[in-house]
């Protein structure tokens, strides 16, 4: 299964704990399905958790009768697309009016006065996501949508989201196919919002993946750091050897004073030795920066003994 298929499985496996919470975790997931209307009411999904979730409630919340079918599809691995229908006109009409609609609406709006608190909100936006909603694996992107067939209906969903003081932050929408999709690219906004609407292992799952990423990463930068370093050292440590033993060949290292020498005779016999580490070695130890004005002065020598021949 997809991190948004187990996403929905663990939404599903929620414990209701009251009427109100039941039936406004219904009215997500009809308000955002396939078809909500007073005399047709149809629920579709690729997630078998999700219908046999909305036979359940539907069942519970307001004692309909549900019928659901199943077909193979060739998308996704050629899994099933689940539809769940009310075969009863009157209960259509009835479920339809309890959220106070009457059928002449102009469009689609979310009715807030069935919302009236936190946990009627974090259900009705369970719903909603188990209805219309996605959410990408972390280990790819950072990525949840809402995708609605209607505008206003989209708005409204963004408005409600924004309006939660533990969220309060607004998602982004942009048209697709016809479609209007709410989205967010924040790993801890979606976090967050998962976790709103009870989905707990989801949340802490996007936010160890961001961790795990962040410490991969840095230990990536650490270690191409170290290594572009280790290039650079090697780099001139080779054109110091170079230098001195142009000096050697041209005038002999015994030409040179007792300091010169002694750096001289260190770098030679250990070409990865840090600048830092050669001057420890010294007798008596000398700083780093001791170190490379004696290497700069070998490699003016080197340049010297060139001009000459």
């Amino acid at each position: 299964m997809s991190f948004s298929s187990d996403t929905k499985k663990e939404l599903c496996r929620t414990e209701i704990n009251s009427r109100e919470e039941m039936t406004s975790e219904c009215y997500g997931m009809l308000l955002y399905c396939k078809r909500f209307g007073a005399d047709n009411i149809v629920f579709s999904t690729e997630n078998a958790f999700a219908a046999n979730r909305f036979c359940e409630l539907m069942s519970a919340g307001f004692g309909v009768i549900t019928e659901k079918t199943s077909v193979l599809t060739e998308r996704h691995g050629g899994g099933s697309i689940f539809t769940v229908s009310l075969p009863v006109k009157s209960e259509c009409e009835r479920v339809f009016k309890y959220f106070g609609y009457v059928g002449n609406e102009i469009s689609r709006r979310i009715n807030n006065a069935m919302l009236e608190d936190d946990v009627s909100v974090s259900a009705f936006l369970r719903g909603a996501f188990i209805s219309c909603g996605s959410v990408n694996n972390p280990e790819k992107d950072y990525h949840l949508e809402f995708a609605v067939p209607y505008r206003n209906l989209c708005r409204d969903l963004v408005k409600l989201i924004s309006g939660v003081d533990r969220l309060m932050y607004t998602l982004k929408i942009v048209e697709r196919k016809g479609i209007y999709v709410a989205y967010l690219k924040d790993s801890e906004q979606i976090s967050d919002l998962l976790a709103f609407m009870n989905a707990p292992i989801a949340s802490m799952n996007i936010i160890e993946t961001k961790i795990i990423k962040e410490i991969r990463n840095n230990t990536n930068r650490k270690i191409n750091s170290e290594v572009a370093n280790m290039k650079k050292t090697i780099t001139a440590s080779m054109k110091q050897i170079k230098a001195i033993e142009k000096i050697r060949d041209c005038a002999g290292l015994e030409s040179l004073s007792g300091e010169l020498r002694d750096v001289a005779v260190m770098r030679l016999e250990n070409p990865d030795m840090s600048l830092r580490d050669i001057g420890k070695n010294l007798n008596p130890p000398i700083s780093r920066s001791g170190v490379n004005h004696r290497l700069q002065k070998l490699m003016e020598l080197a340049e010297d003994c060139s001009k000459q021949k």
